[in-house]
């Protein structure tokens, strides 16, 4: 049976979680489940159905996501589980040596200097060839017609689109910028909430993509086009860069949790920054301390793990430290001990916000799917490629131009990646995708849904709507408006400088299915803090 009772109900929680039997899409936007459901109820499985809410979220859900974004994947097929990760790196004609002759200190935010070459159309091709049981172009054609007819703009999507337009209309004045304006804001001014925006363009990209299986992103049409927009506006990526692109298959990393494995990707993403703090915090018997006081030992080990990720996660052929030694139990031990009753410093970089959705989708026959793409930073790098909607990421931002840093800029290499996929399985079954986008919020946001759902032991739902903590760097905890009091003057009491917020764009956006082994039963929770929807059958 699951760890829950679904007829309980915390204070903070805002909805009760789905139950369905033949089928379960959790998106970020309804639309976009509702795609993969079709897909579904077309005989499809949950690849074809988690491919289908990815390609729509694109056109659906632009300000975190588009066609020029990464993405990464956890994919259950009944009996293993399989990671793939299509991030791509920096140009070759790209280093920190040629960013620094363009009088750049750092790698910028914005335009062609942050730009990595797209991983996410290879990752769609390859999951549809290896897993997919409908054609690309069948499960593409939900956001091909929302491309070509129009949709209108959700309430938070549209909240977001206005925040990016009022900082890129100051802040971008480049020609390269000139197609987002074009593309995103149509008449001068982003779409108000319930108003349809269309993208021609962006429908034809994804037909392309479909019909050749993404051949034409990397080799054909679109390849010359991303190939001569940056040479002639200042770019570094060639088509040599596309043409030589392929997505990596993975063998995903985990650590024991309260009798369940967690499973993360390995680098160059951050998902070992959770694994190492679950492996510090199974150290402790939460039995002894009170929900307060848990937050603390969660802060403490979240803090330490950062301490190292950003100190050691890079590319996995480039880590001087194996993965293994930081997830080992002996590491943990010693790490645990630096965790005491008061807030500590360690030595981590600033957590920054990032743009990104996540979906989870699982199917009457077993598969399930954690999925997640992202462009990073809301829109990207603001390069949007004319008369093709490709909106290009900006990833490269967390390269450093340092040469002795572990992410210093290299050609060919790959960045250290926030974007994260999480599962879970209990004796080698499935129990199912988790994950919470937002940067650097991402590792954070899935430590506190793990403890809620297996320490705390609250229903999908209820775990994602429990009130958030945020770590902004040193000793500073963001805390969500709702977040207790008696646990935030816990808190301070030991010495964390928490601040409280009615924000919650910075706290992460998440989607979790369960499967209840007793009863095959699926189980899934939405994210509250957006326009999150499951759509099922």
């Amino acid at each position: 049976m699951v760890p829950f009772n679904l007829q309980e109900y915390p204070y903070h929680s805002k909805r009760t979680a789905v139950c369905a039997k033949n089928g379960m899409v959790a998106a970020s936007q309804p639309l976009a489940s509702q795609a993969g459901l079709d897909m579904l109820k077309k005989g499809g499985n949950a690849v074809d159905a988690a491919l289908a809410a990815a390609a729509c979220l694109t056109i659906v859900e632009p300000t975190a996501n588009g066609i020029g974004s990464d993405a990464f994947a956890l994919v259950w097929d009944g009996r293993t589980l399989h990671g793939i990760n299509g991030s791509g790196p920096a140009p070759m004609r790209s280093s920190a040596e040629v960013l620094q002759s363009r009088g750049m200190k750092t790698v910028p935010k914005y335009g062609w200097g942050s730009v990595t070459v797209p991983g996410a159309p290879a990752l769609w091709a390859e999951l549809s060839q290896k897993f997919g049981s409908l054609t690309m172009s069948e499960v593409f054609a939900p956001a091909v017609n929302y491309g070509n007819e129009g949709f209108p703009v959700s309430p938070v999507t549209a909240q977001n689109w206005k925040k990016a337009w009022n900082i890129y209309r100051t802040q971008w004045t480049g020609k390269e910028f000139l197609p987002w304006f074009e593309t995103f804001a149509p008449g001068g001014t982003p779409p108000e909430a319930g108003s349809i925006w269309k993208s021609a363009a962006h429908a034809e990209t994804l037909r392309s993509i479909a019909e050749t299986h993404a051949l034409s992103f990397y080799q054909g049409e679109i390849a010359e086009k991303i190939s001569l927009y940056s040479e002639a506006t200042g770019g570094l990526i060639t088509k040599k860069d596309l043409n030589g692109y392929r997505p990596e298959w993975v063998k995903p990393l985990s650590v024991d949790y309260q009798g369940y494995e967690v499973w993360e990707m390995p680098p160059n993403t951050q998902g070992i920054i959770t694994l190492m703090a679950l492996n510090m915090l199974k150290g402790f018997d939460l039995n002894d301390y009170s929900y307060e006081e848990r937050y603390h030992l969660q802060v403490e080990a979240l803090k330490l793990a950062f301490a190292d990720g950003l100190a050691h996660i890079t590319q996995d052929s480039s880590m001087e430290v194996p993965v293994e030694n930081l997830l080992s139990e002996s590491y943990a031990d010693e790490r645990r001990k630096s965790i005491r009753k008061h807030a500590a410093l360690p030595r981590p970089g600033l957590p920054a916000q990032g743009g990104t959705v996540y979906l989870a989708a699982a199917d009457s026959k077993g598969m399930m799917v954690s999925f997640i793409q992202s462009n990073y930073m809301g829109f990207g790098s603001g390069v949007v490629v004319p008369k093709t909607g490709v909106a290009l990421q900006n990833r490269g931002h967390a390269f450093s131009l340092n040469p002795s840093h572990v992410n210093c800029l290299k050609p060919g290499k790959k960045p250290y990646h926030t974007i994260i996929p999480g599962f879970l399985t209990q004796n080698g079954s499935a129990v199912g995708p988790f994950g919470v986008m937002g940067g650097f919020m991402q590792p954070q946001g899935h430590l506190q849904i793990v403890m809620n759902l297996l320490s705390s032991s609250l229903n999908p739902q209820a775990a994602l709507d429990a009130p958030r903590w945020q770590w902004t760097g040193g000793k500073d905890i963001l805390l969500e408006h709702a977040f207790s009091r008696k646990a935030s003057k816990a808190l301070k009491v030991r010495g964390h400088n928490t601040a409280r917020t009615k924000e919650v764009d910075s706290f992460g956006r998440g989607q979790i299915i369960w499967k209840d082994p007793s009863s095959e039963t699926l189980i899934g929770g939405t994210e509250p803090r957006t326009d999150g929807c499951i759509a099922a059958w």
